[in-house]
């Protein structure tokens, strides 16, 4: 109801568009949740859209159909493939290589799939086909378990949802502290099909959308129509509720084809996610367009990562107003006061959070990559698993310096 009111009032249009659009946006979400029991529900929502449809108007109906779900197994899955996973059909998966801090594990964690990583020779060719149980808490993968094992795990993962029901518990509540302090819990999402968990999880908004993952699903450019299509439909989706989009950070792990982009020998420290946008502006320019365009339907935020001076800020700004001059020439509607925020990953942003913080209006903290470039561990590498500690007290005190700051 939220979002139809919200769609009518921002949009100015009629009831049965407004039906219509939320039906699909919802029924799309509830079909794209790992919860079998929730993607059931994707056919009631559409029901429930058709059945007043049919009263504002006349309309028809759609299903929704799933296969046997099953363990993938492969040496190494990228992020582009992780995230192209169809959920419903996926239950687990296994790879040979990688690491737990890679995007890949992190992918994994946002989609709720138990994932065991690097398992090396381990896992063998032989074990296709085969019946096996994975235990995402130890990175454990059972081939052909016997019964005790499999009682063993059907008995974890019942206390595992016996937590998340005791945590469900918690929905509609204020998020404060003991000490009375209010903090905001958003969440992180990869993709449209996300939003469904972050509203079924009562989120107070979303805090990092990482859109490149609409590049990594692609086989070109995604069009600025295309971005914009996915970013309004976000916005409408949550209603009001503040949604921060990042700008595109490929390159590192995460590589598409279609940028060209070369082999690097230190590719964490090379050319890469707000690099790349300030050198190839017209990728950037058309993100920006798209974003600008969604804000009109709903509380965006623009977040740029990978920052490392107070010039990148400012050279970021003119293009944003270059866009703007576009969009009101054009005649096209957004909102002005959208809020600019970077995300805090180098040592070198920490350095100059001070002076950073008066040329925008939020910092965001990304851990992972201020963990692996503050202690020169990269994370990708498995050896170091060990070494690599987001709790080491000079990560810490990195990030209470940024907090002071800004």
């Amino acid at each position: 109801v939220d979002s139809i009111k919200n769609i009518i009032t921002t949009q100015e249009v009629n009831a049965e568009y407004a039906v219509a659009t939320t039906g699909d946006n919802f029924s799309r979400m509830f079909a794209s949740m790992d919860d079998a029991y929730m993607q059931g529900r994707a056919a009631d929502v559409k029901d429930v859209s058709d059945r007043l449809l049919g009263i504002l108007s006349d309309a028809g109906e759609s299903g929704v159909v799933a296969d046997e779900p099953v363990i993938v197994a492969a040496d190494d899955l990228v992020p582009s493939e992780t995230v192209q996973l169809d959920k419903s059909k996926v239950l687990a998966f296994a790879t040979m290589y990688g690491s737990a801090n890679s995007h890949t594990a992190i992918l994994a964690r946002t989609m709720n799939i138990p994932a065991v990583i690097g398992l090396g020779e381990g896992l063998a060719k032989e074990y296709d086909g085969h019946m096996a149980a994975i235990d995402g808490f130890t990175g454990t993968i059972y081939i052909d378990p016997d019964e005790e094992t499999m009682k063993a795990m059907t008995e974890k993962r019942e206390e595992d949802r016996r937590q998340k029901t005791l945590l469900e518990e918690l929905k509609g509540k204020e998020n404060v502290t003991l000490s009375g302090q209010k903090i905001n819990v958003y969440a992180n999402i990869g993709n449209l099909s996300d939003v469904g968990a972050v509203l079924k999880n009562d989120a107070g908004g979303i805090g990092l959308f990482r859109s490149e993952f609409l590049y990594l699903e692609s086989e070109d450019f995604p069009t600025e129509e295309q971005q914009f299509q996915v970013y309004k439909q976000v916005a409408e989706n949550m209603a009001g509720k503040k949604v921060i989009i990042r700008t595109l950070d490929i390159g590192a792990d995460k590589q598409v084809d279609y940028f060209g982009l070369d082999k690097e020998e230190n590719p964490a420290l090379g050319y890469r996610a707000i690099r790349i946008c300030l050198t190839r502006p017209e990728i950037f320019k058309t993100q920006l367009r798209a974003l600008y365009r969604a804000s009109a339907y709903g509380q965006i935020a623009i977040m740029f990562p990978m920052i490392i001076s107070v010039k990148e800020v400012k050279q970021i700004k003119v293009i944003i107003e270059e866009v703007k001059e576009e969009l009101r020439e054009a005649k096209i509607p957004f909102r002005e006061d959208v809020e600019l925020g970077i995300m805090i990953e180098t040592p070198a942003a920490v350095m100059m959070s001070r002076e950073l913080a008066k040329e925008v209006n939020f910092f965001s903290v990304g851990t992972n990559d201020l963990t692996q470039y503050t202690l020169a561990i990269d994370r990708q590498n498995q050896k170091l698993d060990a070494f690599y500690d987001p709790h080491h007290p000079a990560v810490l005190a990195m990030i209470r310096m940024a907090a002071e700051n800004a």
